[in-house]
């Protein structure tokens, strides 16, 4: 059985030490938004871009596959209704507007699950607002990267390999006073204007005024 992405340890370090992303992009997507509406968040981690949606007035229900980010996500933004959600196959309950940042339908098996995840999120809801990883991110990531990070009492080691044209893989070692622990994440690249045209969402540089990573994409979708 497959082992779940974000467990105790890593959910902890991702919410203290990587919430920057969500900050960053949280004026962009509030302003697509509009007025306060009802949200599902997909993959919405430590809640990071949760407690700003909830800012804005929105009514969100958070959800994530990983139960220890939903844990973090309880804390962070109480007044949020947090569920545990899988894609491809859980149901996206139907709802004003999706919103899902973080690239988390990159984190499918396969470009049928993406596309498959996104039809579903686009049909819940009136608005789609997601960002995803267009087969360009690998131009900028051809060799092996080695990252190290360390907070209050934590170290984290994190090779990144491109591991075929269309796919990124992610070791990391976790180092808490608990022990030692390890993850290994697969982001899937796609052909984000294809998969747009496939799901009838148009494909933008940003959310609002933020300068995204290379090869990050925002796509649209409204009906």
């Amino acid at each position: 059985m497959k082992e779940p992405y974000y467990r105790m340890d890593l959910a902890r370090i991702h919410h203290e030490a990587f919430g920057d992303y969500a900050d960053s992009v949280a004026p962009g997507v509030v302003s697509l938004l509009g007025a306060p509406c009802n949200v599902v968040e997909l993959g919405c981690g430590g809640g990071a871009l949760t407690r700003h949606l909830v800012a804005a007035g929105h009514r969100v229900i958070a959800t994530d596959a990983s139960p220890a980010m939903l844990d973090i996500t309880r804390q962070t933004a109480p007044e949020a209704e947090i569920r545990a959600l899988e894609l491809p196959n859980d149901p996206i309950p139907n709802t004003d507007a999706v919103v899902a940042v973080g690239t988390v339908f990159n984190y499918l098996a396969s470009k049928t699950d993406v596309e498959r995840s996104l039809v579903a999120a686009a049909r819940a809801g009136d608005l789609l607002v997601t960002d995803i990883l267009d087969l360009s991110y690998g131009d900028t990531r051809p060799e092996p990267v080695d990252y190290f990070h360390e907070g209050h009492g934590w170290k984290l080691w994190t090779l990144n390999t491109l591991e075929a044209p269309d796919r990124v893989v992610r070791e990391m070692t976790i180092e808490t006073r608990a022990g030692v622990t390890h993850e290994r994440h697969v982001n899937l690249l796609v052909d984000v204007e294809e998969i747009a045209s496939r799901v009838g969402a148009k494909v933008r540089g940003s959310f609002g005024d933020e300068v995204l990573p290379s090869g990050f994409r925002v796509l649209l979708a409204s009906h």
